[in-house]
């Protein structure tokens, strides 16, 4: 799968391999053009095209795509923000190639014209849009046409998904090669409209030396457990859910996410006082009673403990943590269980492994962790970099973050999953999926992507309850 994403300075680096091992630069600069060209003929009837060309290699990319355009019928329009006799490289070849008129970039640029081209500024930029640039972008919105970037929406960091200042709404954004983070991580990727990705000649070798470590979620990022012919429940894992007295449905979500997502067993570890409505549940949970809990971690066959749903934050809960963390059992840490460190995380970090996946809405993982600068994804990077442990950054781009700097994000969950309950049913399917095996970054990893398909499947008045019984259908999909 190509699911690689590639930060600006490698991709940077992808061009120059390529080069070196023998494609010429202006072949991979024709064959975007090429690709962007492409991109407009498939979405539009021919038209009048306004080329807004920048002053680097996307500008470049916009002069081919403009001559192709024009080639085809299509009346075409072109300005360049800066001089011609400015450019360089293989951008100055294709403004070379380009025999129509260029214009200086303005608002007259997108006189009489039903569509734009955007090849103003690539995924490199460092600051906000400014002057002509900025007016132009604006009256783009203004006028509310349809644009096609090239790599990404001119105003969008390509490393984070930031907009800087203002940038386009795409209809569909042609990229080379690699998507990059900004096309996953929000705010960019909601401006990006369909990303394609456009093969242009650069070969899969370059990836060898540049050994990404980011990619986008999703099939072919890791490997679900399979049931073996001969097997048996207690070969698919044992989950303990540490549920609470007050809040007794989030645990009993989680427990049944976990037997859906494949664990062989669930057990619920509640307070005696709260028994009864355990046990008036599903039948399928084994319930006892919590305390004393070290009892509880007795059994060698529980291998994985989920603490946090309706745990209720407190000392309590806190001990209960470090006590199944002490054991060397795989967890999953959520809610409760993380504000139970508020103020005092490295006591947590000081017990954690890359076999703990910790589950944190924004507002947990700032309590946790402090203010830590950058994009959502260096958040996680850095989270899961000082705890030791896989973090799973929730929100409509969530990412799952291994301390040795690996990290997915999901793109496609749709906006149903913000309903209550949901977080504790992807902490009970993460643990579901560790109890059979998994690693805990390829375990959250799946269960973020899954938790997304499960919701897709419910679709309009998703409640948390629904995901679990969507799992079935899902795992049948994938299987067929």
């Amino acid at each position: 799968m190509v699911n690689e994403l590639l930060t600006v300075e490698q991709m940077y680096r992808a061009d120059a391999r390529a080069m070196a091992g023998g494609v010429a630069g202006e072949h991979l600069m024709e064959a975007a053009g090429w690709a962007v060209a492409r991109a407009v003929r498939q979405r539009f009837a021919k038209g009048r095209v306004a080329v807004l060309c920048g002053p680097g290699n996307n500008g470049g990319d916009g002069f081919v795509a403009a001559r192709l355009l024009e080639r085809d019928g299509w009346a075409v329009r072109l300005s360049l923000l800066g001089r011609v006799e400015a450019l360089k490289g293989d951008a100055a070849l294709m403004a070379a190639r380009w025999r129509g008129g260029v214009e200086p970039l303005s608002l007259d640029s997108l006189r009489r014209c039903d569509l734009v081209i955007d090849a103003l500024f690539g995924a490199g930029l460092a600051r906000p849009l400014e002057g002509q640039a900025k007016a132009v972008v604006e009256e783009v919105a203004r006028r509310k046409l349809p644009v096609i970037a090239v790599d990404v929406p001119s105003g969008v960091q390509g490393d984070s998904g930031e907009v800087l200042g203002l940038a386009p709404q795409c209809v569909a954004t042609v990229t080379f090669f690699r998507k990059k983070p900004g096309h996953c991580l929000l705010p960019g990727r909601l401006l990006c409209g369909e990303v394609v990705v456009a093969d242009i000649g650069i070969p899969v070798t370059v990836l060898d030396d540049i050994r990404p470590t980011l990619a986008e979620n999703g099939l072919g990022r890791w490997r679900l457990p399979r049931l073996a012919a001969d097997g048996h429940k207690y070969g698919r894992g044992h989950v303990l859910v540490a549920g609470g007295g007050a809040m007794t449905g989030a645990a009993r979500l989680a427990a049944r996410a976990a037997r859906r997502i494949g664990a062989g067993l669930v057990t619920i570890a509640a307070p005696a006082e709260a028994l009864d409505l355990y046990r008036a549940g599903d039948p399928g949970n084994i319930v006892v009673e919590a305390e004393p809990f070290e009892t509880v971690l007795a059994d060698p066959r529980r291998n994985v403990v989920v603490l946090g749903p309706g745990g209720g934050v407190g000392e309590a809960l806190a001990a209960r943590v470090l006590a199944s963390l002490g054991s060397g059992r795989a967890c999953v840490l959520d809610a409760d269980a993380l504000g139970s460190f508020g103020g005092q995380a490295e006591r947590l970090f000081a017990k954690l492994s890359d076999n703990v996946v910790l589950t944190p809405h924004d507002g947990e993982f700032q309590r946790l962790f402090g203010t830590v600068a950058g994009s959502r994804l260096d958040r996680a990077l850095e989270g899961a970099r000082r705890s030791g442990a896989v973090v799973l950054l929730k929100g409509p781009d969530t990412v799952v973050a291994h301390p040795d700097g690996r990290a997915t994000i999901t793109t496609d969950a749709p906006p149903d999953l913000a309903t209550a309950g949901a977080g504790d049913v992807l902490a009970g399917m993460i643990a579901g999926l560790l109890a059979q095996g998994m690693t805990a970054f390829d375990a959250a990893s799946a269960a973020a992507w899954l938790h997304g398909q499960a919701a897709k499947a419910v679709g309009r008045g998703l409640i948390a309850e629904d995901l679990a019984e969507a799992l079935p259908a899902v795992r049948n999909a994938l299987s067929s």
